[in-house]
């Protein structure tokens, strides 16, 4: 009999962000799997907690500087203990920390970053096709290379947000979109959109260093009574249950997974032509894409929505049945698995 899958994650992320979500959300999903699992993390409790509650063991590690060599014992001690097949590793400090071993290891990336950081790694897991042409184009052999990526969580059980706690009518269209607020994430252009969609209300969720130009913006605009800030959610079903159209303005946007939550909430979508948005939408079937930087487009987008239910619920439907043939957790999992299992026990052979 064929010895069970053994799976070691090492994370070096922040206590909140895309990726550290995703790492929870995938660690979870394989749990209900019954995948043998063990996670290396550093000490967040109520992260720590939830991979107990799962029974996934957890080692804690600061993941430090340059100086901090009990991580390094312990994620050695911890490897050679656990004895996996796969180490997978999320953000460049966990793959410089993972040592040496009888495993094969795998760098999971969201971005485009420099590929020096990675060279431990044995294979690279880009979240888009994109993505994974970048490994090749900076010289990474497609042999060792692969595209796998994200799934959203279903929606909860709880009600939609309750419009009237954030000071918005209940008869009025509901813009939301999500993120860190960074330029990046191109709000700016949202907000400037914002100012020729009449009536609508816009949510905003996320934290970031440009909340307070974006508030400034919101005021110079006079949109001070349309435009609420959430802050960062832990839970984001109710909004996405509570907003009429969601909205992606990103200038640079690798996957946007927030498209693939929307979607699973048969939300309709508008979003900038960033690489994830192009990637994932069929223009005019199961959302509406718009150029990076013009405001103008995207207000017309969303009056498009807006005055047209009927196309706006069809969108939402489209994009419903295109995360639950190709996006679903199901779906990713099976992929993940299969990945695991066919390059379980090779490596590179190089920087290693």
């Amino acid at each position: 009999m064929p010895e069970r899958l053994r799976v070691a994650h090492m994370m070096a992320g922040a206590k909140v962000g895309g990726a550290e979500l995703f790492f929870k959300r995938l660690v979870g999903a394989f749990a209900k799997r019954d995948l043998t699992q063990h996670v290396i993390t550093r000490d967040y409790p109520e992260l720590v907690a939830y991979f107990e509650d799962i029974s996934v063991p957890v080692t804690k590690a600061a993941f430090g500087g340059l100086l901090d060599f009990r991580t390094s014992v312990r994620v050695r001690e911890s490897l050679a203990s656990f004895k996996p097949h796969i180490v997978m590793t999320w953000m460049s400090r966990a793959t410089k920390f993972c040592p040496k071993g009888d495993y094969t290891v795998v760098a999971r990336l969201g971005g485009y970053y420099d590929l020096k950081y990675y060279q431990k790694a044995d294979y690279l897991v880009g979240i888009t096709k994109d993505l994974r042409n970048y490994f090749h184009t900076e010289g990474w052999s497609r042999d060792y290379t692969a595209y796998l990526s994200n799934f959203a969580s279903p929606p909860d059980q709880n009600p939609p947000a309750d419009r009237s706690y954030y000071n918005t009518p209940s008869d009025v269209p509901l813009l939301l979109t999500f993120g860190r607020l960074h330029v990046n994430k191109a709000f700016d252009v949202l907000i400037r959109a914002l100012k020729k969609v009449p009536n609508a209300y816009l949510w905003i969720g996320g934290e970031g260093p440009e909340e307070a130009a974006l508030r400034t913006l919101v005021g110079e605009l006079g949109l001070t009574q349309r435009v609420r800030f959430l802050g960062w959610q832990k839970e984001t079903s109710p909004f996405y249950k509570a907003c009429d159209i969601y909205v992606c303005p990103s200038r640079i946007e690798p996957l946007g997974s927030v498209l693939l939550e929307a979607w699973i909430h048969e939300k309709p979508l508008v979003a900038s032509k960033s690489a994830g948005p192009l990637e994932l939408i069929t223009p005019g079937t199961n959302g509406l894409l718009v150029p990076l930087e013009d405001h103008e487009s995207m207000s017309d987008a969303i009056n498009q929505l807006i005055v047209s239910p009927q196309k706006a619920k069809a969108l939402a439907q489209a994009g419903r049945l295109t995360y639950e043939t190709g996006y679903s957790e199901d779906a990713i999992v099976d992929q993940y698995l299969t990945f695991f299992e066919r390059v379980k026990g090779t490596n590179r052979g190089e920087g290693r």
